[in-house]
């Protein structure tokens, strides 16, 4: 087993890097101009601002349940696609950071979905040699909010292009998928919180312990240059949702000092945040390795 685990209650916990990845700037900041977001994230000279897809083990003491939070984009790209999102395995895998931690994918109990974009939940599944769809975790659960794979499965038109047919149809297809409601708990010290703004039903999962509480902010925040309110994705279906939601949110993390785990952010693995004079800003900057 690897070293870098963090204990954290009743859980060892795990960083899972499973790649790079580039998306227009202007679509990740909405309305805010890019003279403002360029200062916190320099884009390249497509307008594309260079992102991580950071997921998260969590390996329960008590129930011996191995959860992975997420799991990237995965492989089923052509060159294409991997080339518009500048997709970039050279230093990070899904399956190579798996193995770094001492896991295999057959060790994997259950998986949690924030939601199911494809670069959350591409790595579910894989092509074969034969060029079949077989799943990369053969013996784990699959956890999806229900009124999220609602959504998922009837998206709407601006929408419909992040669920891709490869990822959803064979989750579908499965007798391991589990819907669940909002809010749900996994089992004692491991509880979703439920956000609409992105999209529908985006279950963000929150670790508990004696170290305090860790929230894995998905998409509510991709990166610490989006803690200002204002800031929020052109990608958000509804975002004036996602200003109340996150005004909420960070409210309630700067007064119980939650660590913030981000997803997204290539330069930070997590945060905690402060309100001073009205402004919302990071507080400490940390690693999961930190707590």
């Amino acid at each position: 087993m690897s070293l870098s685990k963090t204990e954290f209650g009743d859980f060892n916990l795990f960083t899972i890097e499973t790649g790079d990845i580039k998306l227009d700037g202007g679509a990740m900041f909405g309305v805010v101009p890019k003279t403002l977001w360029s200062k916190g994230i320099e884009p390249d000279e497509k307008n594309r601002i260079p992102m991580t897809m950071r997921c998260l083990l969590v390996q329960s003491k008590s129930t011996k349940k191995i959860y992975l939070i997420d799991n990237g984009v995965g492989t089923k790209f052509n060159e294409k696609m991997m080339e518009i999102y500048q997709i970039d395995f050279s230093q990070k895998t899904l399956l190579g950071s798996l193995k770094h931690h001492g896991f295999t994918p057959e060790d994997i109990t259950d998986v949690i979905f924030t939601h199911l974009h494809f670069d959350h939940c591409g790595g579910t599944t894989y092509f074969n040699k034969n060029g079949d769809i077989e799943f990369t975790f053969p013996n784990a659960t699959y956890h999806v909010n229900e009124r999220h794979w609602e959504t998922a499965t009837t998206p709407n038109a601006r929408e419909k292009a992040s669920f891709l047919r490869d990822n959803i149809q064979p989750l579908a297809s499965s007798t391991s998928l589990n819907l669940v409601p909002d809010h749900h708990e996994f089992e004692p010290g491991l509880k979703t919180l439920v956000m609409n703004g992105h999209t529908i039903g985006q279950q963000l999962p929150v670790i508990e312990s004696e170290k305090g509480t860790l929230v894995f902010v998905a998409d509510l925040m991709p990166t610490h240059v989006h803690l200002p309110l204002p800031w929020v994705m052109g990608y958000d279906m509804y975002p004036t949702e996602t200003l109340l939601e996150k005004k909420a949110f960070v409210n309630e993390a700067s007064e119980n000092n939650w660590f913030l785990f981000l997803e997204h952010d290539l330069f930070e693995e997590v945060i905690t945040v402060k309100i001073k004079e009205g402004k919302y800003m990071v507080n400490q900057r940390l690693t999961l390795f930190d707590l």
